[in-house]
Order: structure tokens, then sequence, then C-alpha cells
């Protein structure tokens, strides 16, 4: 599968590491009443949907960066790429 990262150009996907659902980018607030269960859903409930889906990316054997992947987990047809931090900016989480 070939990833065309936004800053790199079209890549290997064995130079990355897939993390699972893009959804880690919403990291619980430790501050609230409930963080602990809130950080244990985090962490272990996790959907893998057939079809569509979005995806935490690692480029590991690369520049280090993160990615969001829109792929069909089904024909592994990816559908856009995005850096992780533009994703984070767009949605007002770049603390």
């Amino acid at each position: 599968m070939i990833i065309n990262h936004p800053l790199l150009g079209p890549r290997d996907a064995a130079e990355f590491t897939c993390l699972g659902d893009a959804g880690l980018i919403d990291r619980p607030d430790w501050q609230t009443e409930d963080a602990q269960q809130q950080f244990h859903d985090y962490l272990y409930l996790r959907d893998n949907p057939a079809g569509t889906h979005r995806e935490l990316w690692f480029h590991e054997q690369g520049d280090r960066s993160w990615l969001v992947i829109t792929r069909n987990t089904l024909t592994h047809q990816i559908d856009k790429v995005e850096l992780a931090r533009d994703v984070a900016k767009a949605a007002g989480r770049d603390r």
C-alpha cells in the first residue's frame, strides 16, 4: 500500500505504524471527576469497523510525523491523508 504523505510524497506503508482509530487525538481531560473511566475507555475501547475509517498513522521510518489517514479497511483504498497536527488545530485541540 502506498501512502501519499502530505510533505514527502508517495511512501510505502512499511515505513509507517498504524495506531488505530484517529479518535485518539481526542485525549480525555485528566482533571475531570470521571477521568479514570474516560482514560480506560480511551485506551481500551476502540472501533474496528469494516469500510471507510479514519486512522492515526506514525511515520516511524521517516520524518516521524503523525498522519490521519481516511481509508477503506476492506479494500485498503486511501481517500485522504492529512497531518495530524492540522486535524487537531482545525478542531481547536492545539494546546
